[in-house]
């Protein structure tokens, strides 16, 4: 259960922290714009305390489409894993809904919950799915046995900031169907409307980046 819950509150920081960057200080917003970089590095930063804050109980998946990719990589069993998908949503929904307190009566002109969207669908199926894809890939690799595990983190919450920069534009940039699960049911009908994209697309990108890496993986260190 200690990593149950773990994913639950790491998930939680993640939304509270990389969507709360989007509604306070994004770009549009009447406050102190921080603009695309500031959420993007919110969104990295948050990753970044999570894995070396939880990452000994739980390993710090804090994203469904990560545990999928680790699961088709039978690097956590089936029970764990959906386990650890139910924690994470719930921890998204209490990170919203905290984040929906706080922004009810602020005055945030564009989301109260930073939840994700988008006008064509064939290109943002396409960028969630690619930049799923490539930051799973990554957790793989760096968390893959002789990589240079000590700084595992490090290239996450990069990776994370990467992939936010080019994907904000497109999607808002979800890669997570839990960070877009819990704004979503705050957001409203809209969003929510969306929302299916956002939970198929990731998964799509993640199985990919399971079955690349094992072609591309080295053989285990002695």
């Amino acid at each position: 259960m200690k990593k149950y819950l773990a994913e639950l509150v790491g998930t939680m920081v993640l939304v509270l922290m990389g969507c709360g960057a989007a509604v306070f200080a994004g770009a549009n917003q009447p406050f102190d714009s921080v603009g695309t970089l500031g959420v993007a590095f919110a969104f990295g930063l948050a990753v970044l305390a999570m894995v070396y804050t939880i990452g000994k109980i739980s390993g710090c998946h804090i994203n469904p489409a990560i545990t999928l990719g680790l699961l088709l990589s039978k690097k956590i069993s089936g029970k764990d894993a959906g386990m650890y998908m139910i924690f994470q949503v719930i921890g998204a929904i209490l990170g919203s809904a905290i984040l929906y307190v706080l922004a009810k009566d602020s005055g945030s002109t564009t989301t109260l919950t930073g939840a994700n969207g988008y006008t064509d669908v064939l290109p943002a199926f396409v960028a969630e799915t690619v930049f799923t894809f490539i930051f799973v890939l990554v957790i793989l690799g760096v968390t893959s046995k002789g990589a240079n595990n000590a700084f595992a983190g490090v290239a996450i919450g990069l990776a994370l900031v990467l992939v936010h920069i080019v994907c904000i534009p497109i999607t808002g940039t979800s890669v997570n169907p839990a960070r877009s699960i819990g704004p979503a049911l705050f957001e409203g009908m809209d969003a929510i409307k969306q929302l299916w994209l956002f939970i198929v697309a990731p998964f799509v990108g993640a199985a990919l980046s399971a079955v690349v890496w094992k072609v591309l993986d080295t053989k285990e260190a002695e």
